[in-house]
């Protein structure tokens, strides 16, 4: 059963990590964006669920969130257009609003969500429309910002960061997985797991780091690795926050359109905690 279900996730991520690439590096740039935005729309659609909205209610949140991030997105895109002409009050002002943005979100897991986690507090309707808009909105116009200003292959490389601390932890959870993290929130996860994600995300930075950074002195190495830590601390935070929604809700995922999945919150997730960290990496 195990291995039936391992091979659905391979073929399902096979399948996705094409999608995902083809987008990144052939699609101009009001496609990716709208690409963005349907991903964005779609997830908002599942956050709704996961509060208990009704049918039009969810599909409501979804264009709203979805039609918001199209706009803020190709309001952004034609900012960073400007800048690689040669505006560079635009470049300032645009390098302003990515900061502070990524200040917001980064603020919401740090200081906000612990504190939800420790405290399960339900996901209501009032504080999940302005939850969703915050979980969702920011990461998804990063994720357009993102290729614009660093380039595809950044992208790849920031979502891969994630993807390596979720197989990191899988496979580090089930082969020595003994004390629980977080049994009340999700039981699958363990000590194990989330050493393993740490050590994986390390190793991965590392090694990216090594290979696109043509200089890099120990003090710059010693802190790219307290970075990669945060981003796997923030990518764990990410996931069990979405797995209290879901066990509060009652359901395993937040919807059954990806086979062996679930639903496509549950593949961005951590990405959703991580993402405004990066950007403000890169910025700073």
């Amino acid at each position: 059963m195990w291995g039936v279900m391992l091979r659905t996730r391979i073929v399902t991520a096979v399948f996705l990590l094409a999608g995902l690439s083809c987008a990144l590096f052939f699609f101009p740039p009001m496609p990716w964006v709208a690409c963005c935005a349907l991903i964005c729309a779609v997830a908002a659609w599942e956050w709704a669920g996961l509060a208990g909205w009704s049918s039009k209610a969810r599909i409501a949140y979804g264009a709203v969130l979805g039609i918001s991030c199209f706009i803020l997105g190709y309001m952004g895109i034609e900012k960073l257009s400007l800048f690689w002409g040669g505006s560079s009050v635009v470049a300032e002002i645009y390098v302003t609003i990515a900061l502070v943005l990524g200040l917001f979100a980064v603020a919401f897991w740090l200081l906000i969500v612990p504190f939800w986690l420790k405290y399960k507090w339900p996901l209501r309707t009032w504080n999940a429309a302005v939850t969703g808009v915050l979980v969702l909105l920011p990461p998804t116009l990063v994720f357009i910002a993102l290729r614009a200003f660093a380039g595809p292959e950044f992208v790849l490389m920031a979502a891969a960061l994630v993807w390596v601390a979720d197989i990191a932890a899988y496979f580090s959870g089930r082969a020595f997985g003994r004390r629980k993290l977080a049994p009340n929130i999700s039981p699958g996860k363990t000590w194990a797991g989330a050493v393993g994600a740490t050590l994986g995300v390390m190793l991965y930075g590392s090694i990216v780091s090594m290979a696109t950074i043509s200089s890099v002195s120990l003090s710059r190495f010693l802190l790219l690795q307290l970075v990669f830590i945060g981003l796997s601390v923030l990518s764990i935070v990410g996931d069990l926050f979405e797995s209290l929604l879901k066990r509060q809700a009652g359901v395993k995922d937040s919807s059954n359109l990806l086979p062996g999945h679930g639903g496509v919150l549950d593949r961005i997730d951590s990405l959703t905690s991580t993402l405004p960290m990066v950007v403000i990496v890169i910025v700073a």
